[in-house]
């Protein structure tokens, strides 16, 4: 009897232990299930490397990564510029449908938007972030258990799985030109792709472009020693990706292939083969469209999360695995100091680009990209009339709509947007496009002033989901109308130009914005039969539609009307009396009239060009335009 009631006491206190443990007992079995996570990711780089058939390439560590694993062949970055891809990935959501999607942009998410880290954080795992982050949105609470130069999975407490970001910058556009530079690569044996011309400068920037993929490499390689060094190779899924197409111009900050296809190595360590992609298996090669929209909802599926309705993404391996999907998308927006707007999608075999500004050349001046060798002298052979056509089409005015067959052009050489051949393949990839356009509520058919203006008591996001403040149906339709006035016959061009007089007096500043821009890019066809509205429109309650107006006056008005226009856009030019990203769209305009503008060169040197009330990462765009029309003065070009 008294061994019973012994037997009984120790039943009570091992059932009270375990209680009081079980918490504790339950974290650990369901942390020490979880995989690790390492993501290695490089700069400005294509996947210009020996596992995706580059002969010229020299990247042994990547490669053998690529053989115990899988490649993707068709991985985009859904943005060909840094800051923006990579808040498409910290969010898994498309940046336009965010108002984040313009360069170096600061933008708040709504309260209740957790980024990836903070999902898995909440899962258990040590989350770190070595160097860089540079996202367009403003973070909300502690995203990172640490983000820096020394963050590492060391670091993390006993116990815990790790997800791990290292970010080499070894690769970056910044490098390409830097001199003087030992070569790895022999500059007359790298490829010159048909839109660059060849010349010393060019094949000298390709090649260096390749001597930094190889010092990369080695980094990558040090990362993964280390990783078998510490005993994690097993317990690790690992992820290697170029954050964006390399650094060169043409390829990095545009729509094509060469801006937006990135290299994608996934390893899946045997013990967590279960989580791998259902076409995974070593040495392989997928060809599932995925988009960096996809990978932060990946992530979580992969660590057993489900990935929140508001990611916009779809995972491609995890236990929340979905279907591959049809088409990606693509955006591209204000880059650096200069304004655009192209959208695009793809499937296996089409790439199709739609261009909003196509009255702006793709190769506008930007102040960070004439720093590379190769901007400059193929510029200098276009002014020169050195360049054949496909070299050319860079500096002139875009075409309204671009269409690549990527298995016969991966180069994207040939536009098959004007021929009947493929115009049920250009229609259906336009109307899937639309329909994308229209899900997102994408916010980029907004002035960016406006985005900001707009969302002043909530944010983007929240204000483009109100279709009282953004009604986007109606702004989109008008700027579909105001950029499809090319190959159109005289009789199709008076009923757009009756459209684009009703738009100029629609109560929506934003449709009055796109009807300004049609009226632009019919140049001087409509001109006199909207003098008197675009005169009036010069004081329109909206700064970005006086903007389109000006440069209408100025191009096409009388001389009386142009002075008026000028002195408009000097007076918004100063971000001390008008919003900052009006005072750099007025620029953006002034800078097209070096000849017209010269007499009021002592006005524009006085313009402020520091804004300490708007955010460190943008302060100097405004300045940049301010002595790039400066520096045309003396040089006597009409900007680009």
């Amino acid at each position: 009897m008294r061994y019973w009631n012994y037997c009984s006491k120790l039943l009570f206190v091992f059932t009270l232990l375990v209680g009081s443990l079980s918490p504790i007992c339950l974290f650990a079995q369901n942390t020490n299930s979880l995989p690790n996570i390492l993501w290695l990711t490089s700069e400005d780089n294509g996947p210009h490397l020996g596992c995706y058939g580059d002969e010229y390439a020299d990247t042994p560590h990547i490669d053998s990564l690529a053989k115990k694993g899988m490649i993707y062949l068709n991985a985009w970055s859904t943005a060909p510029v840094c800051a923006p891809a990579r808040t498409t990935l910290i969010t898994g959501m498309y940046p336009p449908c965010t108002g984040s999607q313009h360069m170096r942009s600061l933008v708040k998410l709504p309260s209740d938007i957790k980024l990836y880290p903070q999902l898995l954080r909440e899962q258990g795992y040590y989350c770190t972030n070595n160097r860089k982050e540079d996202y367009n949105i403003i973070k909300q609470g502690k995203v990172w258990d640490e983000s820096g130069p020394r963050a590492h999975w060391k670091n993390r407490p006993a116990g815990k799985p790790f997800f791990a970001v290292f970010n080499y910058t070894v690769s970056h556009e910044s490098q390409l030109r830097k001199r003087p530079h030992k070569a790895i690569h022999d500059p007359a044996q790298v490829r010159i792709p048909p839109y660059h011309p060849d010349a010393p400068e060019i094949r000298q920037d390709w090649a260096q472009y390749y001597d930094k993929l190889t010092e990369m490499d080695l980094m990558v390689g040090k990362a993964l020693n280390q990783l078998e060094k510490d005993g994690l190779s097993e317990e690790t899924i690992i992820f290697y990706y170029g954050d964006h197409g390399s650094g060169m111009p043409r390829n990095k900050r545009w729509l094509y292939q060469s801006g937006l296809r990135v290299p994608l190595v996934v390893h899946f360590p045997e013990k967590f083969k279960h989580l791998a992609p259902k076409e995974y298996q070593a040495s392989g090669k997928s060809e599932r469209l995925v988009g960096f929209v996809d990978y932060a909802p990946t992530l979580l599926s992969i660590a057993g999360v489900t990935p929140p309705q508001i990611m916009q993404g779809i995972s491609f391996s995890g236990k929340f695995e979905k279907p591959e999907p049809e088409y990606i998308f693509g955006f591209r927006d204000r880059m650096d100091e200069r304004y655009d707007i192209s959208r695009t999608v793809r499937d296996k075999r089409y790439h199709y680009i739609r261009n909003y500004m196509p009255h702006r050349p793709q190769g506008q001046y930007l102040g960070y990209m004439f720093k590379t060798p190769t901007t400059r002298k193929w510029k200098e052979l276009f002014d020169s009339h050195q360049l054949n056509k496909a070299q050319s089409v860079f500096w002139e005015a875009k075409p309204l709509e671009e269409l690549f067959d990527l298995e016969n052009d991966p180069d994207e050489i040939n536009n098959l947007a004007n021929s009947s051949k493929y115009q049920l393949i250009q229609n259906r990839l336009k109307n899937q496009l639309t329909q994308h356009i229209l899900e997102i509520r994408d916010t980029g058919f907004l002035p960016e002033a406006e985005i900001h203006l707009r969302s002043k008591q909530s944010t983007p996001y929240e204000m483009a989901q109100n279709k009282s403040l953004y009604p986007l149906e109606e702004i989109l339709k008008m700027a579909e109308v105001a950029t499809s006035l090319r190959g159109n016959g005289v009789g199709a061009l008076v009923n757009i130009l009756s459209s684009l007089q009703k738009g100029l007096k629609h109560e929506e500043s934003a449709v009055r914005y796109w009807a300004a821009i049609g009226l632009l890019n019919l140049e001087d066809f409509g001109y006199d039969g909207c003098r008197e509205v675009l005169v009036k429109l010069l004081d329109d309650s909206s700064a970005s539609v006086q903007v389109v107006v000006a440069e209408i006056l100025i191009r096409y008005g009388t001389k009386e009307e142009s002075r008026k226009a000028i002195e408009k856009l000097l007076e918004l030019a100063n971000f001390e009396h008008h919003h900052y990203y009006e005072s750099l769209a007025a620029l953006n305009v002034l800078v097209y009239f070096n000849d017209q503008i010269k007499p009021y060169r002592a006005v524009i040197e006085a313009l402020p060009r520091i804004n300490n009330a708007v955010p460190r990462r943008i302060n100097n765009y405004v300045e940049r335009m301010i002595n790039k029309i400066i520096e045309d003065f003396a040089s006597g070009s009409q900007g680009q």
